[in-house]
């Protein structure tokens, strides 16, 4: 059964050469081993999904209700817990406390093949408009005084305020992002790694979640 989805850590960025000569642009990927922890289905949860885990973690660092989800079913503990939804008859092969693996032969990875990455951008902190928005600047000399400045932010009479969702000033980056179409352009099974033609968002060691 091909799994919808896979979890990665981004390692960095580098290039690689194709076959032509051409020098290529790619982000390298940890592939991560997924641990099926619950399944769910339309009876019980009213959806159905399959929820998976992974990164090791000490009992320190779970709260009691975390750890009991995970030893009712004898599995190990698991810092992080992600869902993928899932047709019922589709996950009715997989049961809990079976490993995923990103490299099967049914997995979505395939070189050649174009998938969706989804991940947290940088986050930037508090930025102006200029930065954040590509807001033009004023002039720089001649006595000006309106060299980053946002200027007007709407009429005053009429409406007399400011209309939601105006670009000004404020936190910069550090959201969910997602990018479609990127290529795998190369596989490392032996590494644990794929190479992705282009850049991803987030930092290095960022997890990010990988669909076809």
């Amino acid at each position: 059964m091909s799994f919808p989805g896979l979890i990665g850590k981004k390692r960095g960025m580098t290039q690689v050469f194709s076959e032509d000569g051409d020098a290529i642009p790619v982000t390298i990927v940890e592939l991560l081993p997924l641990t099926v922890t619950q399944l769910k289905n339309e009876q019980n949860e009213g959806y159905s999904a399959i929820q998976v885990g992974y990164q090791d973690a000490k009992a320190k660092h779970l709260t009691q209700g975390q750890q009991g989800h995970l030893n009712k079913n004898s599995l190990p503990l698991l810092r992080r817990l992600k869902e993928f939804r899932l047709e019922e008859s589709a996950a009715g092969a997989l049961k809990a406390g079976d490993t995923i693996d990103p490299f099967a032969e049914d997995s979505i990875l395939k070189a050649g093949e174009k998938i969706t990455v989804t991940g947290c951008s940088i986050g930037k902190g508090t930025q102006g408009g200029t930065k954040r928005w590509g807001f033009s600047r004023g002039p720089m000399s001649h006595g000006s005084k309106s060299h980053r400045i946002p200027g007007s932010i709407g009429p005053g009479t009429t409406p007399g305020r400011v209309y939601k969702g105006k670009k000004m000033a404020g936190r910069m980056g550090n959201r969910k992002v997602t990018v479609k179409g990127l290529k795998i352009f190369r596989l490392l099974p032996e590494k644990n790694m794929a190479l992705i033609q282009g850049a991803i968002p987030g930092v290095e060691g960022g997890f990010i979640t990988l669909k076809k």
